[in-house]
Parts: structure tokens; C-alpha cells; sequence
């Protein structure tokens, strides 16, 4: 019984579920017959006459600010002219083109002119093995000429103008689809930033610029011209390989960092693309649009840099140049240019960083004119001296010497050395003091802090003899130099710390004779000025290690703020950066003072920059120096202030400056700014309301 009725539930369930599957087969049947039926014309002749593609939306890229918030770099919206593949036969295409092209003159729109026969169609624009390249690309015998060339692509391209020029216009445009390429879903971009008056001329008369879309994109600008600029860098279009690699980040024609922040924070700044749903006829008019994922901006980056200390590093850099050119200290020397960098003796944070001859960044948004670029590559405006540069730094590394002397015990404060004008210790190398080459006579007997004010080699070379380059460079590597300092940057140099090592590499003999030379910043010493920066910073700050900042923060779109360990992390990577580990030392109070009371003397009456900082009412400590670098004399200037309590060092090198002194006064005016001395009354009425007025809202 139980069997029966079990298999009767089954047999009513199997009817059930063929019912079921004939009610959705009528349903099914009726939906098709509507479809390809009742409605079937309609819908054919919709499909026939509309088209939807995808289109990328460009997300804002993100702003560079300085510490206090004001914006360096930033994008703007603009209007793009992008060009679809649509249905359209050669003639429709070429009459499009030459209307854009007509409307581009008219206002004074650049459009890619790439094809290589000029625009009075009377000559190639290449020559020798490159045309003959060019013309065996097309298959062209390497013999034809201009008229031969003209000919072929009118034939190609379907051009039914008479006239050469016109021709040629089109052909521009015909040459960039063919070597760039286009399609139904990915256009071809034919102009960047372009007025409204065009795109209300495009927009009013759409059927004679059929696959034409206006598209608007952000336009990167850069609010302070040179300001910084190697520092934030620039941006240019993505190169072929580029490209190739990164397909799923980016489009063919899109902008990417090439230096400074711009290049090493380019994952940050680009953001993320959206999606847009664009609707053609098949002619090419857009019908219709529908964004389907909004695209993100890209994360803000907040320097560590101070802009109006900025403005005043570069300025006072420049005007240093152009007077020791002008003999404006007595000797003219040819200087070439230089750099100068202020950090937080405590932090590490980079407050300024100026490199002369610098350039405008703006020069390559749009793209960068062959005159704008010609200059820029003959100056070497590009090269950042700060961090890319290696100098030798002659006697502003004499006090590494004093404290590897002094903390290894092969000298004390109180010793005195008799500075006779010829170091006579070694037969095959008898090196004289500055003084002897100018005076014929020695210092005399000093003290290690006397050694730094009167900048004594003789004194130097005889610790360098006792301490040797091992312990010599146990102590330069602790303070950063000879290794990079990781600053978020690009092209950052190691730099070369003498050593046998070295001398081994490039087929020489370590001599003793070499320690005394490497003692006074000589021999194989080669060094970029921020790592004598960071040097000079803890020296003044009794020791303690550093590590270099551009960096304050980076703020994302979101709300969020990047966390130091991951831009760390991420400047690692992105950088390549393997910095040697060093060892930790650490340093008496008696010897860091003894070295620092030196550095303040250099400033003092007597000492060798004394006439820049007469008077002046900051204590400040300083050494300068002088390194030859083949025929030139490179000069510097390394000092911090306040000198009783440290807060900021600053370094200046210039190229040729002749002497170390020359440079001085561009610190002493980053100092003043820093400390306020350059503020008018007014201006500090306008910051006491701002501060007063910030308090109350908060």
C-alpha cells in the first residue's frame, strides 16, 4: 500500500513539472513572436541606427601641496577632441577631418601633424636612412618623390581633393589613425584644452563631425611656474613601452610623472579610471551617455617643503650666481650654477631644496615646444644638483675628521698641533696647508676647535694619519655619506666615500699619503649636498641620526590618510632603494662641542665667513669650503642656526663659486626668512589675524 501511493506522488510530480515546462514554452514562443514579429521592424531598425560603447572617464589627478597647505600642482578641467571609428565611408571620414581641421585653424588648435612631408608639400621632413626606412615601411621604391609619396596616400586614404594642402591636412590626421589606430570602443584623440567656442561649433553643427566626441579631462598645472620644480617634476605622455606594459592602467595617450614627485608618486597622483557608457548612431552622432563607474581622483601629496622659504632659497641662489659671475666679490669666477638645501636638523624634513638653472613644468602640459626643450637640454635645467649631483666636498668634511679623532682618543679638545705649512711625514706626498700656499708660513699650534675656524689642513692630515680611512669612514658612513639617504625622489646619487676599495676598482694604489687627502674632503670623496645636508644637521643636532624627508603626508580621495610604514614601504619599492645599514655610534658632549664651538667661529670675528653674518642677529654656526674639481673651484657653505639651540641647517654649493664664503649669504637669507627677520610689520598684523582667527573656529 505504502509503495502504491509513494509511486502515485511521484507520477502527479512528474505531470506538474511537464505542465510547467509548457506554460514557459508558450511563454517563451509568445515572447519570440513579439520580438521577431509585432515588434521585430522596430527593433531592427533601432539596432541598425544606435550603438552603445564603453568610453574611459580621466580621473583628476591628485594635487602636490607644501607643509602649510598651498597648492603647488594642480588640474584643471579641459575639453578634449577625441575622434571614433564609426560606419562611415572615406569620403564622410575625410570630410569630417577637414572640418575639424578647418575649425582648428580658425582658433588656433594644435592637431597631430606627424606625417613626414611638410605643410607646403614641397619636401620630406626626413632624411637619408630614416626616409628611406620610412618609404620602405609603405612600400614606396626609396627613389619616390614628394609628388610620388602624395599620390600613394591620396590613393590609400580615398582623397578626392585637387589641392596639395588640403590633401596634405587631411592626410595629417588619416597618417595618426593609421599609426596610432582607432576604433568603435577606443578613439583617437585629435586636441587637448580646447575653448568653448569650439566645442559649442562641434556641439551646434554635430552632423558634420560624424565619430566626433568632446570629452572633458583634467589639464595638470603647475601654479608657480619654476617654483620647486625639481622638487615636483613634470609630467609627459606614456611612451610606447609604457604603454605596452601597463594597458590595463593606462591609454595610449595618456600623461604620466616624469621626475620629481610627479614620477615617484605617479601610482598615488593618477588615480582611477571610470566608465562611460556612450550611445552613436551609426553615422556617429552621440545620441546619449551614461556613466557606469565614476572615476576616483587621485591622492594628494603634502611636501615637507615651506613655499616662501622655497621662493626665497631659489631667489638668493640665483642672485649668488649671477654676482660671483659678475666679480661681485672681488674675483670673478664663471660659476655655472648650484644648489642649496635647508632641512629640520631634528627631523629631517626637507624645508627647501633648490637647484640652479631650474625650468618651468608647465612647458611640457599640452606638450613641450622643440625651442622650450632645445633650451632646457643645452642649460642641463632638468639635472637636480642636490641629489643627483656628486661633489667633492673639500673642508666642509673636515669636522667627520675632528670627531672620529676625538671619539677614537687620537686627539683631544686640549691638543694642540703645530701647523708648520708642509706635512713632511711621507717622502712621495708632502701636502701643504691653504695658508703656506698663500703666506709661506704655517697656522701655528691649534686646537681642534681652532683647526675647523681656521680651516687648517695641516691640522687635519696629521688625524687623518692616526685614525686612518677605516676609522675615518666608519664615521662618514654614520653620518650618511657615501650612501643615499632615501629622500622620495628619483635619480638620487650614493655618492663615493674614498676608500682602497675604490682606488682598487680604477686600477690605483692606496697610498698613505691618500689618507691625508681623504681627511680634508679630498681624494675619491664625491658626495650629493643633501647627504652633506643631513650630515651637517646631525652634527648640529649632537649626533643623532636622521632619516631625509620630502614627505609630510599623503591624503587619499577618500578621507583616509596613507600611513608612514606604507609610503615608506611603497618609495622603497618603486625607487629601488638597498640603503646600507650602518652602525650606531654615539658621541661625547665635550667633543660634539668642541667641534661645534669651531663652526661657530667660522662665523665670528676672524672667521672665514664673518663678513657675511656681521651683525647679524641669529647665532649662527658654519664652515666653509672650497674643492677643486678639475679646472673649477666648487664653493661651499654649511651652517645651522640657532647656535645654542639648533632648529635648521642649511648647505650651499655652487659650481665654480671660487671660494666657500661667497655662498654664505644664501644662507644667511633662507636663515633669516626661517626666523621671520624678513617679515614687514604689516605682514606680521595679517599672520597674528589669521592665527587669532583659526584659533576662534577651532
Amino acid at each position: 500500500m505504502k509503495n502504491k501511493i509513494k509511486k502515485e506522488n511521484t507520477n502527479l510530480r512528474f505531470n506538474i513539472l511537464i505542465i510547467i515546462v509548457y506554460i514557459i514554452g508558450i511563454i517563451l514562443i509568445s515572447k519570440l513572436f513579439e520580438l521577431q514579429i509585432v515588434h521585430g521592424a522596430t527593433y531592427r531598425e533601432t539596432s541598425n541606427t544606435r550603438l552603445a560603447r564603453e568610453s574611459t572617464l580621466e580621473p583628476s589627478r591628485g594635487e602636490i601641496l607644501d607643509r602649510s597647505g598651498t597648492i603647488l600642482a594642480t588640474s584643471t578641467s579641459s575639453f578634449n577632441i577625441e575622434l571614433y571609428k564609426t560606419k562611415s565611408d572615406n569620403i564622410v571620414l575625410n570630410n569630417c577631418i577637414l572640418n575639424l581641421i578647418n575649425l582648428f585653424e580658425e582658433n588656433g588648435v594644435k592637431y597631430p601633424n606627424n606625417f613626414p612631408i611638410n605643410n607646403e608639400v614641397n619636401a620630406f621632413s626626413l632624411e637619408g636612412e630614416n626616409l628611406e626606412k620610412w618609404l620602405a615601411k609603405y612600400k614606396l621604391d626609396s627613389n619616390s618623390t614628394v609628388q610620388d609619396t602624395m599620390n600613394f596616400f591620396i590613393k590609400k586614404y580615398g582623397i578626392d581633393s585637387q589641392d596639395l594642402i588640403t590633401a596634405r591636412k587631411i592626410i595629417s590626421i588619416r597618417y595618426e589613425i593609421t599609426t596610432k589606430g582607432y576604433s568603435s570602443t577606443r578613439p583617437l584623440e585629435l586636441a587637448e584644452n580646447v575653448s568653448r567656442e569650439v566645442v559649442a561649433k562641434i556641439s551646434e553643427q554635430n552632423a558634420l563631425f560624424p565619430g566626433v566626441k568632446i570629452s572633458t579631462k583634467t589639464t595638470r598645472k603647475y601654479n608657480y611656474d619654476n617654483l620647486a620644480s625639481h622638487i615636483i617634476g613634470y609630467i609627459g605622455k606614456i611612451g610606447e613601452k609604457e604603454y605596452n606594459e601597463n594597458q590595463d592602467v593606462y591609454n595610449n595617450d595618456d600623461y604620466v610623472g616624469r621626475t620629481g614627485i610627479e614620477s615617484s608618486f605617479e601610482s598615488y597622483l593618477r588615480g582611477q579610471k571610470g566608465k562611460e557608457e556612450v550611445e552613436m548612431s551609426v553615422d556617429g552622432t552621440v545620441t546619449g551617455e551614461n556613466i557606469t563607474k565614476a572615476p576616483i581622483q587621485g591622492s594628494s601629496i603634502v611636501l615637507t617643503i615651506d613655499s616662501k622659504l622655497q621662493e626665497i632659497a631659489e631667489n638668493a641662489l640665483k642672485n649668488n650666481i649671477q654676482k660671483i659671475r659678475n666679480g661681485g666679490f672681488s674675483n670673478r669666477y664663471d660659476a655655472h650654477g648650484g644648489c642649496v638645501i635647508a632641512i629640520d636638523v631634528h627631523s629631517g624634513e626637507i624645508l627647501a631644496m633648490a637647484s640652479n638653472p631650474d625650468y618651468n613644468p608647465n612647458s611640457w602640459v599640452g606638450g613641450i615646444s622643440v625651442a622650450d626643450y632645445n633650451q632646457i637640454k643645452e642649460n642641463n635645467s632638468l639635472f637636480n644638483k642636490a641629489i643627483s649631483g656628486s661633489y667633492a666636498p673639500g673642508s666642509i668634511f673636515k669636522m667627520v675628521t675632528a670627531l672620529a679623532g676625538l671619539e677614537t682618543g687620537a686627539i683631544t679638545t686640549t691638543e694642540k698641533i703645530n701647523d708648520t705649512g708642509i706635512y713632511k711625514k711621507y717622502r712621495d706626498y708632502q701636502p701643504h696647508c691653504w695658508v703656506y700656499d698663500s703666506y709661506h708660513r704655517g697656522h701655528g699650534y691649534l686646537n681642534v676647535s681652532g683647526a675647523i675656524q681656521h680651516s687648517c689642513n695641516y691640522f687635519f692630515y696629521e688625524v687623518g694619519d692616526r685614525i686612518k680611512i677605516d676609522t675615518l669612514n666608519r664615521y662618514a658612513k654614520y653620518f650618511g655619506l657615501g650612501n643615499k639617504t632615501g629622500i622620495e625622489l628619483p635619480s638620487e646619487t650614493a655618492g663615493t666615500l674614498a676608500s682602497p676599495e675604490v682606488a682598487k676598482k680604477i686600477g690605483e694604489t692606496w697610498s698613505s699619503g691618500r689618507n691625508l687627502a681623504a681627511a680634508i674632503g679630498q681624494s675619491y670623496n664625491a658626495f650629493s649636498p643633501l647627504q652633506v645636508a643631513k650630515y651637517i644637521a646631525m652634527v648640529a643636532n649632537g649626533g643623532n641620526k636622521i632619516n631625509t624627508t620630502i614627505i609630510k603626508r599623503v591624503l587619499n580621495s577618500d578621507g583616509t590618510e596613507s600611513s608612514k610604514s606604507e609610503i615608506n614601504g611603497y618609495v622603497k619599492q618603486n625607487l629601488g632603494l638597498n640603503i646600507e645599514e650602518v652602525e650606531n655610534l654615539s658621541f661625547s658632549n665635550g667633543n660634539i662641542n668642541a667641534v661645534l664651538e669651531g663652526m661657530r667661529s667660522v662665523t665670528d670675528e676672524g672667521g672665514t665667513a664673518s663678513s657675511v653674518f656681521r651683525n647679524f642677529d641669529i647665532p649662527v654656526g658654519g664652515k666653509t669650503g672650497s674643492a677643486e674639481a678639475g679646472k673649477n673651484v666648487n664653493a661651499w657653505f654649511a651652517g645651522f642656526a640657532p647656535f645654542d639651540s639648533p632648529e635648521i641647517a642649511v648647505v650651499v654649493m655652487v659650481e665654480n663659486g671660487g671660494h666657500g664664503f661667497y655662498t654664505a649669504e644664501v644662507a644667511r637669507e633662507i636663515i633669516a626668512e626661517y626666523f621671520g627677520m624678513n617679515i614687514n610689520s604689516n605682514e606680521i598684523q595679517e599672520n597674528n589675524e589669521a592665527i587669532n582667527y583659526v584659533e576662534s573656529i577651532q
